[in-house]
């Protein structure tokens, strides 16, 4: 099957492209790449540079992008996606596969979570059978969220937080992600299908701090507080983590929304033993 990957290069797309060996893979970056194994080809679904052709002959395609960390992400995030939804439908393709986020369908999402509602929107708008992944934190080695627990866990032997820190969230691992992203790829059953796609555990944010902690040796004092805003919050993250403030605000304003999997059913379309938070944890925390 001939599959195009938007997103190659980012977290979850190094950890996809393996899993689709029995494929005829072409894998999207903006800038040349000369990475062994998959077919590599330059294109850009913000400007639309190269779109029509890296779809082109495909029958899946994913899409694994996102702008944010830009000024106006929600707008280049639903024109990037309107493009490679009308490049797709043009070439026929049959199936694209979205990585969106848990909470997205809350009345009062945050706008980074209504950007990944409306960029499945428009993924389906020209007819394309889009399938649906809908995720928490990504527990892996160079994502946002988890570095940035990691980093409030590693700096500080003392935290005063915001109440959000008790918002309940679902993480998974990022193989187990990786794998149900590999598994619905041509899967009929999976074409037009939504799906949460939570670990095996629920839990705080409190207590996956507490949790990390313990796996590094640490005890770091947590004290909440209900007085720091949004942008306060950003700010306050950008002093103690590596997350830019143009990347952390919408994280953490999307904290606020509890991130948890409302059902099973992709457990029961692809099922596999789940990755523990704890041993996700270890496998990202290695050198």
């Amino acid at each position: 099957m001939k599959v195009t990957v938007f997103g190659a290069t980012g977290v979850v797309g190094r950890a996809l492209l393996p899993l689709l060996d029995d494929h005829e893979v072409t894998a999207v970056s903006r800038t040349q790449r000369d990475d062994r194994g998959a077919r590599w080809v330059v294109a850009d679904a913000a400007t639309g540079d190269g779109v029509a052709q890296a779809v082109k002959g495909a029958e899946v395609v994913y899409y694994l992008v996102h702008s944010l960390g830009a000024r106006d992400f929600e707008r280049q995030d639903r024109e990037a996606a309107a493009t490679v939804a009308r490049e797709a439908a043009r070439a026929a393709v049959a199936q694209i596969v979205y990585l969106g986020g848990l909470g997205a369908d809350d009345p009062d999402a945050s706008p980074h979570l209504r950007s990944r509602r409306e960029t499945g929107e428009r993924l389906a708008s020209e007819g394309v059978a889009v399938t649906t992944l809908r995720a928490a934190m990504v527990v892996g080695k160079g994502s946002a969220a988890f570095e940035t627990i990691l980093a409030l866990v590693d700096r500080l032997p003392a935290m005063i937080t915001p109440s959000w820190v008790s918002t309940l969230t679902q993480p998974i691992a990022l193989d187990d992600i990786a794998r149900y992203l590999a598994g619905v790829c041509g899967h009929a059953e999976a074409r037009g299908e939504s799906y949460d796609a939570g670990g095996p555990e629920v839990m705080t944010y409190r207590q996956m701090i507490e949790r990390i902690a313990k796996l590094r040796g640490r005890r770091p004092l947590i004290v909440e507080v209900p007085v720091l805003t949004p942008r306060l919050s950003s700010l306050w993250l950008q002093l103690v983590t590596p997350v830019e403030a143009s990347v952390a605000r919408p994280l953490v304003e999307g904290l606020r929304n509890p991130t948890v999997a409302r059902d099973e059913r992709i457990r029961a379309l692809l099922p596999f033993e789940l990755t523990s938070f704890d041993a996700a944890a270890r496998q990202a925390l290695r050198p």
